[in-house]
């Protein structure tokens, strides 16, 4: 059938399962839009505050989902209000697809109204990019950069169209997508080595990354757990793999880490690295991390093997796959020893904090107890969200979304938008520091704008709390631009965009406000009042060993 560029667009869309787009329309993408109206009961579009919203809502959508998130936006200031979207969803490997429209191919190049090479301002932070400036490749690109988007290490890929492909037509032909099998990079022998490597082990343990839930590699973790006989560490991007309410569970590994993790990692003598990449701030000084151990290092991505931590063993390829035959080769091990000095540490080293006033963690622990830990939790950046990451318990994978790689402050509400609109039978609460929720609170009106059910809980400490506690800690209390004591009520602006809003300033006030925002048919906003000087404990200084995690009683004691 003969349709124009946008229809096909559309078209394409829905061939790829869309069902739901997040973007903000301008001059250029006017044509895609007008072909959205027609479609509007087929393609569900949320129009964001801001692009930044749209690209973080697309992120969520995919996140919650596992599909591909889609955010569409206009060209110049457009087009570059989508690029932290972007950047954000490459450096945590989320498959995205962003459509831009461009100005017409005579105007390209001449510095025209609104021109911008979006194409080659994104190369760093995609997959791939394309400009397309033919109607006749116009499907044909769509379909690659779904495929693109989705396979191996997924991430984004940005469709820049020049206005004039939109208008133009071309014969379209609808096709089934066929999703490809992965691509097998391993041999036996080397499954074979990783499963002798494993035998040998005394004091193994497993390190779970965010690979393990691109993959959707929970069931298979948790088997192989059970049968190397070994804790279980995650990273930021790896919650909910392992079940955080299992004995072999020890917590996060790293700058925040629990010291059971930080410590048993520096003890063993097999470290398992599940789809996970090494960040720096999971390994510290990478000279002293875990070097005591030999490393398995199983991911999807060659690239990631021995690019930060040397591996003895490795093994290229999907880790659900990777891990299933594992498992099948793997007689059951016995580390009884070894489990009961983590049990030990465990014991020795609980995650605390002060009980006597209302703070982050404790509305993080009500939370989980409220909702039965069957909440989506998305977070912004900062001290708020390594409490979220510590205290509320993940049971399954895709529940915890937040900005790791890039640390993007600002990402958490449109994050928490996308993801209720992907998983709408779930409650969606986003965690937000004072400071990051000024980045991006305009999208509370998009949440009201369509009765988007999720709460939005202000940690308010009036000040940049984790910049303010490195401020403490090494720069002698120099609160440099940290300190954000102003007029501004968060409860007010989000009744001013037409939310609810609930203020908690005593513990006892945390459940009930929880309570009542889950019982409201709307957007709710939660601002908790807590002290200023509020730290993140456990810490590891950065470029320091994690085997010196220290606390506030180690602090206290050195004092």
């Amino acid at each position: 059938m003969l349709l124009t560029g946008a229809e096909i667009v559309v078209e394409c869309l829905k061939e790829q399962g869309v069902d739901t787009v997040f973007g903000y329309p301008g001059g250029t993408i006017l044509n895609v839009y007008d072909a959205l109206y027609k479609h509007s009961n087929e393609i569900n579009h949320v129009l964001t505050s801001h692009e930044q919203g749209a690209a973080h809502a697309a992120d969520g959508y995919a996140r919650a989902t596992g599909k591909v998130g889609v955010c569409m936006a206009t060209s110049g200031p457009g087009a570059t209000n989508l690029v932290t979207g972007i950047a954000t969803a490459y450096m945590d490997s989320v498959p995205m697809v962003a459509i831009t429209c461009n100005v017409n191919l005579p105007s390209l190049g001449k510095d025209s109204f609104q021109e911008v090479d979006i194409a080659g301002v994104t190369m760093p932070i995609t997959k791939h990019g394309y400009i397309v400036k033919d109607v006749a490749i116009l499907a044909d690109t769509l379909r690659k950069a779904f495929s693109i988007a989705r396979s191996g290490r997924p991430g984004p890929v940005l469709v820049d169209i020049t206005k004039d492909v939109t208008a133009n037509k071309y014969e379209y032909t609808p096709q089934t997508i066929v999703e490809e099998a992965p691509k097998v990079k391993y041999t036996e022998t080397e499954l074979e080595t990783a499963v002798a490597l494993i035998k040998e082990a005394k004091k193994p343990f497993i390190y779970v990354g965010g690979g393990a839930v691109i993959s959707g590699a929970y069931e298979e973790v948790r088997e192989f757990a059970e049968k190397v006989d070994a804790p279980v560490c995650d990273t930021l991007m790896g919650k909910g793999v392992f079940d955080g309410h299992d004995a072999r569970y020890t917590g996060m590994i790293g700058m925040h880490g629990t010291k059971t993790s930080n410590f048993g990692v520096s003890e063993c003598d097999l470290l398992i690295a599940l789809g996970a990449r090494f960040s720096d701030r999971v390994v510290g000084n990478p000279k002293k991390f875990a070097e005591n151990a030999k490393v398995l290092h199983i991911d999807i991505d060659a690239a990631e093997i021995n690019k930060n931590i040397r591996t003895d063993v490795s093994v290229v390829g999907d880790l659900k796959e990777v891990l299933t035959k594992i498992n099948a080769k793997l007689e059951k091990q016995n580390h009884g020893e070894w489990m009961q000095h983590i049990a030990q540490l465990k014991e020795k080293y609980p995650l605390n904090y002060d009980t006597s006033v209302l703070s982050c963690p404790y509305v993080m622990e009500e939370i989980d107890r409220v909702t039965n830990g069957q909440a989506i939790i998305t977070t912004d950046v900062g001290q708020h969200q390594m409490w979220a990451a510590q205290y509320y318990k993940y049971s399954m994978p895709r529940t915890f979304l937040s900005s790791g790689g890039l640390g993007t402050m600002g990402y958490g509400l449109g994050a928490c938008i996308g993801a209720k609109m992907g998983k709408p039978d779930k409650v969606c609460i986003n965690i937000a520091g004072d400071g990051c929720f000024r980045m991006n609170m305009n999208e509370m009106a998009t949440a009201s704008r369509y009765n988007i059910r999720i709460i939005q809980v202000v940690i308010n400490n009036h000040v940049l709390g984790m910049v303010r506690q490195w401020q403490t800690l090494f720069y002698e209390k120099r609160y440099s631009q940290t300190v954000l004591t102003d007029k501004v009520d968060f409860c007010k602006v989000a009744e001013g965009l037409g939310c609810a809003a609930i203020r908690v300033t005593k513990k006892e006030e945390v459940a009930p406000a929880i309570e009542k925002a889950l019982e409201l048919n709307a957007p709710v906003l939660i601002e908790c009042i807590i002290p200023e000087d509020d730290k993140v404990f456990p810490m590891v200084p950065a470029g320091a060993p994690i085997s010196e995690a220290f606390d506030a009683q180690d602090l206290a004691s050195k004092a």
